[in-house]
Protein backbone atom coordinates (compact mmCIF):
# COMPACT_ATOMS: atom_id res chain seq x y z
CA UNK A 1 0.00 0.00 0.00
CA UNK A 2 2.64 2.54 0.70
CA UNK A 3 4.88 1.48 -2.16
CA UNK A 4 1.43 2.43 -4.60
CA UNK A 5 1.02 5.69 -2.44
CA UNK A 6 4.20 6.76 -3.00
CA UNK A 7 4.28 5.44 -6.61
CA UNK A 8 1.09 8.09 -6.83
CA UNK A 9 2.59 11.30 -5.28
CA UNK A 10 5.65 10.45 -7.48
CA UNK A 11 3.58 10.89 -10.62
CA UNK A 12 1.81 13.94 -9.35
CA UNK A 13 5.20 15.67 -8.57
CA UNK A 14 6.53 14.59 -11.95
CA UNK A 15 3.35 15.55 -14.02
CA UNK A 16 3.76 19.22 -12.16
CA UNK A 17 6.89 19.53 -12.84
CA UNK A 18 6.34 18.77 -16.83
CA UNK A 19 3.59 21.74 -16.94
CA UNK A 20 6.27 23.97 -15.23
CA UNK A 21 8.60 23.26 -17.74
CA UNK A 22 6.10 23.65 -20.35
CA UNK A 23 5.32 27.15 -19.25
CA UNK A 24 8.95 27.92 -18.68
CA UNK A 25 10.08 26.99 -22.13
CA UNK A 26 8.31 29.85 -24.29
CA UNK A 27 10.44 32.17 -22.17
CA UNK A 28 13.50 30.82 -24.46
CA UNK A 29 11.52 30.22 -27.42
CA UNK A 30 9.53 33.23 -28.54
CA UNK A 31 9.29 36.49 -27.13
CA UNK A 32 5.15 36.66 -27.36
CA UNK A 33 2.09 38.30 -29.41
CA UNK A 34 2.60 42.27 -29.97
CA UNK A 35 0.25 44.47 -27.87
CA UNK A 36 -2.68 46.36 -29.41
CA UNK A 37 -1.42 48.49 -32.69
CA UNK A 38 -2.68 52.04 -32.05
CA UNK A 39 -4.57 53.55 -34.45
CA UNK A 40 -4.39 57.28 -33.77
CA UNK A 41 -6.54 59.37 -31.34
CA UNK A 42 -8.86 57.30 -29.11
CA UNK A 43 -12.62 56.96 -30.50
CA UNK A 44 -15.86 55.55 -29.45
CA UNK A 45 -14.98 52.62 -31.17
CA UNK A 46 -12.11 51.96 -28.80
CA UNK A 47 -14.08 51.79 -25.31
CA UNK A 48 -12.95 48.36 -23.63
CA UNK A 49 -14.88 45.72 -22.41
CA UNK A 50 -13.98 41.97 -21.04
CA UNK A 51 -15.70 38.64 -23.07
CA UNK A 52 -14.28 35.49 -20.95
CA UNK A 53 -10.19 35.87 -20.41
CA UNK A 54 -9.81 38.45 -22.96
CA UNK A 55 -10.52 42.33 -23.60
CA UNK A 56 -12.00 43.96 -26.32
CA UNK A 57 -13.14 47.03 -28.26
CA UNK A 58 -16.01 47.99 -29.55
CA UNK A 59 -15.02 46.98 -32.98
CA UNK A 60 -14.34 43.64 -31.53
CA UNK A 61 -10.40 43.17 -32.05
CA UNK A 62 -8.66 41.92 -28.70
CA UNK A 63 -6.96 44.69 -26.66
CA UNK A 64 -4.16 43.76 -24.71
CA UNK A 65 -2.41 46.32 -22.61
CA UNK A 66 1.08 47.05 -22.30
CA UNK A 67 2.57 50.16 -20.59
CA UNK A 68 4.56 51.72 -17.85
CA UNK A 69 3.15 53.28 -14.49
CA UNK A 70 3.43 57.03 -13.56
CA UNK A 71 4.52 56.62 -10.45
CA UNK A 72 5.38 59.02 -8.06
CA UNK A 73 4.21 61.76 -9.85
CA UNK A 74 0.09 62.22 -7.73
CA UNK A 75 1.82 60.70 -5.21
CA UNK A 76 5.41 60.51 -3.62
CA UNK A 77 7.22 57.64 -2.79
CA UNK A 78 10.25 59.17 -1.33
CA UNK A 79 12.91 56.66 -2.58
CA UNK A 80 12.36 57.75 -6.10
CA UNK A 81 11.04 60.99 -5.64
CA UNK A 82 13.51 64.29 -5.68
CA UNK A 83 12.77 64.66 -1.99
CA UNK A 84 14.72 64.32 0.93
CA UNK A 85 13.08 64.18 4.84
CA UNK A 86 10.48 63.05 4.22
CA UNK A 87 9.45 59.35 4.32
CA UNK A 88 6.10 59.55 3.00
CA UNK A 89 3.90 61.59 1.02
CA UNK A 90 1.53 63.02 4.19
CA UNK A 91 4.61 63.93 6.19
CA UNK A 92 5.85 66.15 2.81
CA UNK A 93 2.43 67.74 2.94
CA UNK A 94 2.51 68.09 6.42
CA UNK A 95 5.77 69.99 6.68
CA UNK A 96 5.07 72.27 3.80
CA UNK A 97 2.14 73.12 5.29
CA UNK A 98 3.44 73.89 8.87
CA UNK A 99 6.78 75.85 7.23
CA UNK A 100 4.61 77.77 4.07
CA UNK A 101 0.63 77.19 4.80
CA UNK A 102 -1.94 75.45 2.94
CA UNK A 103 -1.77 77.97 -0.07
CA UNK A 104 2.17 77.69 -0.53
CA UNK A 105 1.98 74.20 0.14
CA UNK A 106 -0.34 73.13 -2.74
CA UNK A 107 1.75 75.70 -5.15
CA UNK A 108 4.99 73.56 -4.68
CA UNK A 109 2.84 70.67 -4.99
CA UNK A 110 1.46 71.88 -8.54
CA UNK A 111 4.58 72.66 -9.06
CA UNK A 112 6.16 69.73 -9.08
CA UNK A 113 3.17 67.95 -10.45
CA UNK A 114 3.51 70.35 -13.68
CA UNK A 115 7.11 69.31 -14.15
CA UNK A 116 7.27 65.25 -13.71
CA UNK A 117 5.17 64.23 -16.32
CA UNK A 118 4.21 66.28 -19.06
CA UNK A 119 3.17 66.16 -23.14
CA UNK A 120 7.02 65.31 -23.13
CA UNK A 121 6.99 62.02 -21.48
CA UNK A 122 3.17 61.10 -23.35
CA UNK A 123 4.66 61.53 -26.54
CA UNK A 124 8.02 59.11 -25.51
CA UNK A 125 5.59 56.55 -24.02
CA UNK A 126 4.00 56.32 -27.53
CA UNK A 127 7.03 56.39 -29.13
CA UNK A 128 8.64 53.37 -27.24
CA UNK A 129 5.52 51.66 -28.05
CA UNK A 130 3.23 51.35 -25.02
CA UNK A 131 -0.22 51.64 -25.69
CA UNK A 132 -1.09 52.50 -22.08
CA UNK A 133 -0.29 54.29 -18.56
CA UNK A 134 -1.66 53.45 -15.45
CA UNK A 135 -1.93 56.53 -13.39
CA UNK A 136 -1.51 56.69 -9.30
CA UNK A 137 -3.00 58.74 -7.30
CA UNK A 138 -4.02 59.20 -3.66
CA UNK A 139 -7.40 61.09 -1.74
CA UNK A 140 -5.15 63.91 -0.96
CA UNK A 141 -5.10 65.11 -4.72
CA UNK A 142 -8.50 66.13 -4.30
CA UNK A 143 -9.29 66.53 -0.43
CA UNK A 144 -7.35 68.95 2.02
CA UNK A 145 -8.31 66.23 4.70
CA UNK A 146 -9.17 62.99 5.20
CA UNK A 147 -12.98 64.69 6.76
CA UNK A 148 -14.02 65.46 3.39
CA UNK A 149 -12.87 68.99 2.71
CA UNK A 150 -12.50 69.45 -1.40
CA UNK A 151 -10.02 70.91 -3.13
CA UNK A 152 -12.03 73.23 -5.80
CA UNK A 153 -11.02 74.58 -9.08
CA UNK A 154 -11.47 78.63 -9.49
CA UNK A 155 -15.05 78.09 -10.48
CA UNK A 156 -16.09 76.33 -7.70
CA UNK A 157 -16.40 72.73 -8.49
CA UNK A 158 -13.88 70.04 -7.53
CA UNK A 159 -11.15 70.07 -8.96
CA UNK A 160 -10.28 66.95 -11.14
CA UNK A 161 -7.74 69.07 -13.39
CA UNK A 162 -4.49 66.54 -13.48
CA UNK A 163 -6.90 63.19 -13.89
CA UNK A 164 -8.68 65.39 -16.92
CA UNK A 165 -5.28 66.77 -18.19
CA UNK A 166 -3.74 63.22 -18.44
CA UNK A 167 -7.27 61.67 -20.07
CA UNK A 168 -7.57 64.17 -22.72
CA UNK A 169 -3.83 64.48 -23.46
CA UNK A 170 -3.92 60.24 -23.64
CA UNK A 171 -6.54 60.17 -25.84
CA UNK A 172 -5.01 62.10 -28.41
CA UNK A 173 -1.90 60.31 -28.54
CA UNK A 174 -4.36 56.77 -28.53
CA UNK A 175 -3.26 55.64 -25.35
CA UNK A 176 -5.59 54.31 -22.49
CA UNK A 177 -5.56 55.51 -19.09
CA UNK A 178 -5.87 53.35 -15.99
CA UNK A 179 -6.56 55.08 -13.29
CA UNK A 180 -5.30 53.90 -10.07
CA UNK A 181 -6.27 54.55 -6.53
CA UNK A 182 -2.79 54.57 -4.79
CA UNK A 183 -3.89 56.16 -1.30
CA UNK A 184 -7.64 55.43 -0.01
CA UNK A 185 -8.69 57.84 2.81
CA UNK A 186 -8.11 55.74 6.25
CA UNK A 187 -4.60 54.24 3.88
CA UNK A 188 -5.49 50.72 2.64
CA UNK A 189 -1.76 49.25 4.09
CA UNK A 190 0.49 50.49 6.27
CA UNK A 191 3.41 51.02 3.42
CA UNK A 192 5.06 54.55 2.06
CA UNK A 193 3.17 53.70 -1.55
CA UNK A 194 -0.28 54.20 0.51
CA UNK A 195 0.40 57.78 1.49
CA UNK A 196 1.29 57.02 4.97
CA UNK A 197 3.88 54.70 6.41
CA UNK A 198 2.47 52.77 9.68
CA UNK A 199 -1.44 53.15 9.33
CA UNK A 200 -3.51 51.25 7.98
CA UNK A 201 -7.47 52.40 8.91
CA UNK A 202 -9.53 51.75 5.90
CA UNK A 203 -10.46 47.84 6.98
CA UNK A 204 -10.86 48.70 10.65
CA UNK A 205 -14.18 48.13 12.16
CA UNK A 206 -14.65 51.40 14.21
CA UNK A 207 -16.55 54.57 13.08
CA UNK A 208 -13.80 56.30 12.08
CA UNK A 209 -13.21 53.86 9.09
CA UNK A 210 -16.68 53.49 8.22
CA UNK A 211 -16.06 57.38 7.20
CA UNK A 212 -13.16 56.93 5.38
CA UNK A 213 -14.89 54.07 3.85
CA UNK A 214 -17.42 56.22 2.82
CA UNK A 215 -15.12 59.06 1.68
CA UNK A 216 -13.35 56.51 -0.57
CA UNK A 217 -16.59 55.73 -2.19
CA UNK A 218 -17.56 59.35 -2.53
CA UNK A 219 -14.51 59.76 -4.61
CA UNK A 220 -15.07 56.69 -6.85
CA UNK A 221 -18.28 57.87 -7.69
CA UNK A 222 -17.25 61.30 -8.91
CA UNK A 223 -14.23 59.77 -10.65
CA UNK A 224 -16.49 56.98 -12.59
CA UNK A 225 -19.39 60.01 -13.17
CA UNK A 226 -17.10 62.03 -14.89
CA UNK A 227 -15.07 59.90 -16.99
CA UNK A 228 -18.37 57.80 -17.71
CA UNK A 229 -18.47 56.45 -21.30
CA UNK A 230 -14.62 57.99 -21.71
CA UNK A 231 -13.14 55.29 -24.18
CA UNK A 232 -9.25 56.55 -22.89
CA UNK A 233 -9.96 55.22 -19.76
CA UNK A 234 -8.86 51.71 -19.64
CA UNK A 235 -10.69 50.58 -16.46
CA UNK A 236 -10.93 51.83 -12.79
CA UNK A 237 -8.33 50.33 -10.56
CA UNK A 238 -10.16 50.53 -7.28
CA UNK A 239 -7.79 50.32 -4.48
CA UNK A 240 -3.79 49.35 -5.04
CA UNK A 241 -2.25 46.37 -2.99
CA UNK A 242 -5.31 46.26 -0.17
CA UNK A 243 -3.88 45.33 3.12
CA UNK A 244 -0.71 43.99 1.26
CA UNK A 245 0.79 44.09 4.68
CA UNK A 246 -1.30 41.97 6.73
CA UNK A 247 -1.88 37.58 6.08
CA UNK A 248 -2.83 36.76 3.18
CA UNK A 249 -3.60 33.04 4.24
CA UNK A 250 -6.15 34.12 6.86
CA UNK A 251 -9.47 34.53 5.17
CA UNK A 252 -10.98 36.86 7.76
CA UNK A 253 -8.54 39.52 6.06
CA UNK A 254 -9.42 38.87 3.04
CA UNK A 255 -12.96 39.23 3.34
CA UNK A 256 -12.85 42.17 4.55
CA UNK A 257 -10.89 43.87 1.46
CA UNK A 258 -13.48 41.69 -0.55
CA UNK A 259 -16.44 44.05 1.70
CA UNK A 260 -15.04 46.88 0.91
CA UNK A 261 -14.17 46.16 -3.22
CA UNK A 262 -18.25 45.10 -3.49
CA UNK A 263 -19.00 48.56 -2.41
CA UNK A 264 -17.09 50.40 -4.38
CA UNK A 265 -18.41 48.03 -7.08
CA UNK A 266 -21.73 48.61 -6.70
CA UNK A 267 -21.69 52.02 -6.05
CA UNK A 268 -19.68 52.98 -9.27
CA UNK A 269 -22.21 50.67 -11.53
CA UNK A 270 -24.61 53.25 -9.88
CA UNK A 271 -23.39 55.44 -12.49
CA UNK A 272 -21.18 53.92 -14.91
CA UNK A 273 -22.23 50.77 -16.20
CA UNK A 274 -19.76 50.54 -19.12
CA UNK A 275 -16.43 50.48 -17.41
CA UNK A 276 -14.13 47.70 -16.83
CA UNK A 277 -12.84 47.35 -12.93
CA UNK A 278 -10.10 46.27 -11.57
CA UNK A 279 -9.96 44.36 -8.50
CA UNK A 280 -6.02 43.12 -7.12
CA UNK A 281 -5.54 39.78 -5.64
CA UNK A 282 -2.43 40.81 -3.35
CA UNK A 283 -0.63 38.69 -3.41
CA UNK A 284 -2.20 36.09 -4.70
CA UNK A 285 -5.43 35.87 -7.07
CA UNK A 286 -6.99 33.26 -3.68
CA UNK A 287 -7.86 36.50 -2.22
CA UNK A 288 -10.54 37.60 -4.45
CA UNK A 289 -13.78 35.71 -4.83
CA UNK A 290 -14.80 34.49 -8.01
CA UNK A 291 -16.60 37.37 -10.32
CA UNK A 292 -19.63 35.17 -10.70
CA UNK A 293 -20.27 34.26 -7.11
CA UNK A 294 -20.41 37.78 -5.98
CA UNK A 295 -22.14 39.11 -8.75
CA UNK A 296 -19.42 41.14 -10.66
CA UNK A 297 -19.18 41.29 -14.33
CA UNK A 298 -16.76 43.55 -16.77
CA UNK A 299 -14.01 43.13 -13.99
CA UNK A 300 -10.55 42.31 -14.38
CA UNK A 301 -8.25 40.50 -12.07
CA UNK A 302 -4.82 42.10 -10.70
CA UNK A 303 -2.09 40.53 -9.57
CA UNK A 304 1.48 42.14 -8.81
CA UNK A 305 4.71 40.79 -9.00
CA UNK A 306 8.29 41.41 -7.05
CA UNK A 307 9.68 37.84 -7.34
CA UNK A 308 13.43 36.83 -6.98
CA UNK A 309 13.33 34.03 -9.64
CA UNK A 310 12.48 32.72 -12.69
CA UNK A 311 11.09 29.68 -11.45
CA UNK A 312 8.95 31.45 -8.74
CA UNK A 313 7.26 33.85 -11.06
CA UNK A 314 6.69 30.40 -13.78
CA UNK A 315 5.19 29.09 -10.40
CA UNK A 316 3.05 31.49 -10.03
CA UNK A 317 1.66 32.65 -13.40
CA UNK A 318 1.09 28.72 -13.29
CA UNK A 319 -0.90 28.72 -10.54
CA UNK A 320 -3.15 32.00 -11.35
CA UNK A 321 -3.94 30.33 -14.81
CA UNK A 322 -5.38 27.53 -12.84
CA UNK A 323 -8.38 29.54 -11.29
CA UNK A 324 -11.44 29.29 -12.82
CA UNK A 325 -12.54 33.23 -12.58
CA UNK A 326 -12.95 33.28 -16.33
CA UNK A 327 -11.38 36.89 -15.98
CA UNK A 328 -8.60 38.65 -18.24
CA UNK A 329 -5.56 38.82 -15.63
CA UNK A 330 -3.54 42.10 -15.67
CA UNK A 331 0.14 42.83 -14.04
CA UNK A 332 -0.63 45.89 -12.94
CA UNK A 333 3.34 46.35 -11.33
CA UNK A 334 6.23 44.03 -11.31
CA UNK A 335 9.82 44.07 -11.36
CA UNK A 336 12.23 41.21 -11.76
CA UNK A 337 14.52 40.69 -8.92
CA UNK A 338 17.20 38.95 -7.75
CA UNK A 339 18.36 36.41 -10.61
CA UNK A 340 14.97 36.57 -12.05
CA UNK A 341 15.37 38.20 -15.49
CA UNK A 342 13.15 40.68 -17.93
CA UNK A 343 13.17 38.21 -20.72
CA UNK A 344 11.63 35.32 -19.31
CA UNK A 345 8.88 37.14 -16.88
CA UNK A 346 7.69 39.16 -20.10
CA UNK A 347 7.38 35.99 -22.15
CA UNK A 348 5.67 34.69 -19.85
CA UNK A 349 3.40 37.18 -19.47
CA UNK A 350 2.76 37.79 -22.87
CA UNK A 351 2.94 33.77 -23.87
CA UNK A 352 0.08 33.94 -21.04
CA UNK A 353 -2.27 36.91 -23.03
CA UNK A 354 -1.47 38.93 -19.82
CA UNK A 355 -1.91 42.31 -20.01
CA UNK A 356 0.70 44.72 -18.00
CA UNK A 357 2.33 47.93 -16.85
CA UNK A 358 6.34 48.10 -15.63
CA UNK A 359 6.34 49.99 -12.13
CA UNK A 360 7.88 52.37 -13.21
CA UNK A 361 7.96 54.58 -16.47
CA UNK A 362 10.56 57.56 -14.55
CA UNK A 363 13.02 57.74 -10.97
CA UNK A 364 14.98 59.44 -9.13
CA UNK A 365 17.84 58.85 -7.27
CA UNK A 366 21.67 57.43 -6.65
CA UNK A 367 22.45 54.91 -10.07
CA UNK A 368 18.76 55.89 -11.29
CA UNK A 369 20.24 56.76 -14.42
CA UNK A 370 20.94 52.96 -14.53
CA UNK A 371 18.56 51.32 -12.55
CA UNK A 372 16.07 48.58 -14.43
CA UNK A 373 13.40 49.90 -11.43
CA UNK A 374 12.85 52.59 -14.47
CA UNK A 375 13.04 53.26 -18.30
CA UNK A 376 14.21 56.81 -17.89
CA UNK A 377 16.20 57.55 -14.53
CA UNK A 378 17.86 60.98 -13.36
CA UNK A 379 21.47 61.81 -13.99
CA UNK A 380 23.96 62.16 -11.70
CA UNK A 381 24.12 65.82 -9.98
CA UNK A 382 20.41 65.78 -9.35
CA UNK A 383 18.69 67.77 -6.81
CA UNK A 384 16.88 66.42 -3.87
CA UNK A 385 14.60 69.07 -2.18
CA UNK A 386 15.52 69.41 1.59
CA UNK A 387 11.34 69.82 2.99
CA UNK A 388 12.67 70.75 6.09
CA UNK A 389 15.58 73.13 5.24
CA UNK A 390 15.13 74.62 1.86
CA UNK A 391 13.20 78.11 1.38
CA UNK A 392 10.29 78.28 -0.56
CA UNK A 393 11.80 79.43 -3.72
CA UNK A 394 14.34 76.94 -3.03
CA UNK A 395 12.07 73.74 -3.14
CA UNK A 396 10.09 75.62 -6.51
CA UNK A 397 13.37 75.58 -8.21
CA UNK A 398 13.75 72.25 -7.34
CA UNK A 399 10.77 71.30 -8.25
CA UNK A 400 10.26 72.64 -11.29
CA UNK A 401 12.24 72.76 -14.89
CA UNK A 402 15.18 70.45 -13.06
CA UNK A 403 12.64 67.39 -12.90
CA UNK A 404 11.71 67.70 -16.40
CA UNK A 405 12.27 64.57 -17.81
CA UNK A 406 14.25 66.54 -21.17
CA UNK A 407 17.70 66.85 -20.63
CA UNK A 408 17.42 66.11 -16.74
CA UNK A 409 17.07 62.20 -17.21
CA UNK A 410 18.00 59.74 -19.35
CA UNK A 411 17.44 56.47 -20.52
CA UNK A 412 18.36 53.63 -18.45
CA UNK A 413 19.03 50.59 -20.94
CA UNK A 414 15.57 48.68 -19.73
CA UNK A 415 13.86 49.83 -23.05
CA UNK A 416 16.24 47.87 -24.68
CA UNK A 417 15.53 45.12 -23.15
CA UNK A 418 11.50 45.74 -23.05
CA UNK A 419 10.85 47.08 -26.56
CA UNK A 420 11.07 43.43 -28.20
CA UNK A 421 8.03 42.78 -25.98
CA UNK A 422 5.85 45.38 -26.67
Amino acid sequence: MKKHTFSRVLSMVLCLVLALSAICLPAYAEKGGEATERRGAITDEDMLHTKGKKIYNKRGEEVILRGVNLGTWLIHESWMTPIENSDDNISTLNTLTERFGVEKAYELINIYEDNWITEYDLDKIVELGFNCVRVPFWFRNFYYDDKGTKILDKNGEWDFSRLDWVVSECAKRGLYVILDLHGAPGYQNNKDHCGKIGDSGLFKLTKQAEEWRKLTIELWVAIAERFSGNPAVAMYDLLNEPNCDVNSYLQKNNLVTISVYNRLYKAIREVDKDHIMTMEGIWRLYNLPAPWFIGWTNVVYQLHFYDTSNFMYSLLVFFAKLYPYNVPLYVGEFKPMGSATWDHVLTLFNSSNFSWTIWSYKGCGHGADTSDWYIIGSKPGFERADIKNDDFDTIARKWGAAVRSEGNYVDTGLYDIVKDYI
